[in-house]
């Protein structure tokens, strides 16, 4: 009995509400996941996308300045070795500056020995990362048909495995590791939290919670990955009509002006009030107009409601067919005035992530822009559109998109900026705290302090914009069905 007047606990077990107790080499074993799914790290990432975020380029530049180096070793060595001798002749004169030399030279050859070194692992790493990107490319365009190009890249990677075999086993399980450990935060976090909340009714109900919690989650990230359901392809079109849909134009919530920053953005985000789509139009100094597009991310858990962003309009456009909050967004930007070919930067959160990325994909306009916050699909935009998605590893909407493309997209400077959210686990992620527009501006924020430079061709965009002579912004609500409501023209200017 321990002090309590209770029988003592068996070995490895821990306390819970009203003496239950959960074994804690099962609940280590379970929780221990992460030896194979490891805790990720808080802080941001930031990387150009694909399986690969290492810049292969980089990688050889360094190998060559590591060379560079060897060889600038192997000559002091060489200069030492004429002092050396002469030393050698007056070791009983000069025998501690024999000494001195010689463990210098010695030293210079282990230096020289490890730049060799370095440089070749920097260079089979160079090529083992050309692999996984090669063979991504070659999946992509064995997709699109172009089997001319394919073929190319078949080639190539058959001569760079032959030629190195280290780096193609090195490749082989790169892409490995990105398929089966890209949701590990996410089923590490459910896995804990089905612990946590199952435990609640006992320990061995916690143990099995646990299981089905994190195995459900790799399961269903499995499916997504293989079967790729969020990745969209360049040519990828919404299919089908969308029902008829009434817009009526609100007060702007935030005064007109180009955004600054990442942070800017997210604060004009709608989706608070009414609004649902917020259209900014630009003046520019050339004569030319240029269009800022803000969509909301769902807001009504009905199917088919009054609210076009709700979730019928979520499994429409997953799976590729054109919703009704789709249609309002594009009829937002004609309202606004935009035609067929202007210049759209497009902004959005979840649903509206999804709406930006189709707008893109569809070609209508000249989408220069997208930025996504929590989008549940991952668009191969071109290279003509700058892509940059933030997205949390332990948001479940974000990893409907499957781990992403394995290929890089978008235009040069493209990039995905990722962190894990929330950390708590148990009932508190109820609610997908981490998928929360407060959430992603606070990631948003992360990003514009941070000083990588691809965050640079971004801000170009907005200092673009803020050259603009004028800016008339319109905010719209929508409404599922006939109840047409002639929106008024005009805005903030």
């Amino acid at each position: 009995m321990n002090g309590d007047g209770l029988p003592p606990l068996p070995d490895g077990a821990l306390p819970f509400d009203e003496g239950r107790t959960v074994d804690v080499h099962w609940r280590d074993r379970f929780s221990g996941l992460p030896t194979t799914w490891p805790r990720a790290g808080t802080g941001l990432e930031i990387r150009g996308g694909g399986a690969v975020a290492v810049d292969t380029s980089t990688l050889r530049h360094t190998a060559a300045l590591f060379l560079t180096a060897q060889a600038d070793l192997e000559g002091i060595c060489r200069r030492l070795g004429d002092p050396q001798g002469t030393l050698l002749g007056l070791r009983d004169q000069a025998w501690h500056a024999l000494s001195s030399v010689t463990v210098l030279f010695q030293r210079l050859v282990e230096v020289r020995a490890e730049a060799e070194r370095i440089a070749d692992s920097l260079r089979e790493a160079a090529i083992a990362y050309e692999l996984v990107e090669l063979n991504a490319e070659h999946r992509a365009a064995f997709a699109a048909g172009d089997t001319e190009r394919a073929a190319r890249i078949d080639a190539r990677v058959t001569r760079l495995s032959q030629e190195h075999p280290e780096a193609w086993s090195t490749a082989l399980r790169s892409e490995f590791d990105r398929t089966v450990n890209w949701p590990g935060e996410l089923a590490r976090q459910a896995a804990e939290s089905g612990l946590v909340v199952g435990s609640e009714f006992g320990g061995p109900v916690g143990i099995g919670t646990g299981a089905v919690f994190g195995l459900g989650t790799i399961a269903g990230a499995a499916m997504l990955g293989i079967g790729g359901q969020g990745r969209l392809s360049r040519d990828a079109r919404l299919s089908g009509q969308a029902g008829p849909v009434a817009l009526t134009s609100v007060a702007p919530v935030q005064a007109a002006g180009a955004p600054q920053s990442l942070t800017a953005v997210t604060q004009r985000m709608p989706g608070a009030g009414d609004s649902r789509v917020r259209v900014e139009k630009y003046s520019m100094p050339d004569g030319s107009q240029q269009y800022a597009v803000y969509i909301a991310g769902m807001q009504s858990f009905a199917y088919g409601g009054d609210d076009p962003w709700d979730n019928q309009s979520n499994h429409e456009l997953y799976t590729g067919r054109q919703s009704e909050s789709y249609a309002a967004t594009t009829q937002a930007l004609a309202e606004a005035g935009a035609r067929p070919g202007d210049v759209v930067h497009a902004f959005g959160h979840s649903q509206g992530a999804m709406i930006g990325s189709h707008l893109a994909l569809e070609g209508e306009y000249d989408t220069r822009t997208l930025v996504t916050f929590g989008n549940p699909v991952a668009a191969d935009v071109g290279t003509g559109t700058l892509s940059v998605t933030l997205r949390h590893t332990d948001d479940p909407v974000a990893a409907l998109a499957g781990g992403g493309h394995n290929a890089a997209v978008g235009a040069p400077g493209s990039f995905i900026a990722e962190r894990v959210a929330h950390t708590e686990i148990g009932l508190a992620d109820a609610d997908v705290p981490a998928h929360r527009m407060t959430a992603y501006a606070e990631t948003a924020a992360m990003v514009d302090a941070s000083s990588d430079p691809r965050v640079g061709e971004l801000q170009a965009v907005f200092d673009q914009l803020a050259t603009a002579q004028s800016v008339e912004v319109t905010e719209y609500a929508a409404t599922r069905g006939e109840r047409a409501v002639s929106p008024s023209s005009g805005g903030a200017g």
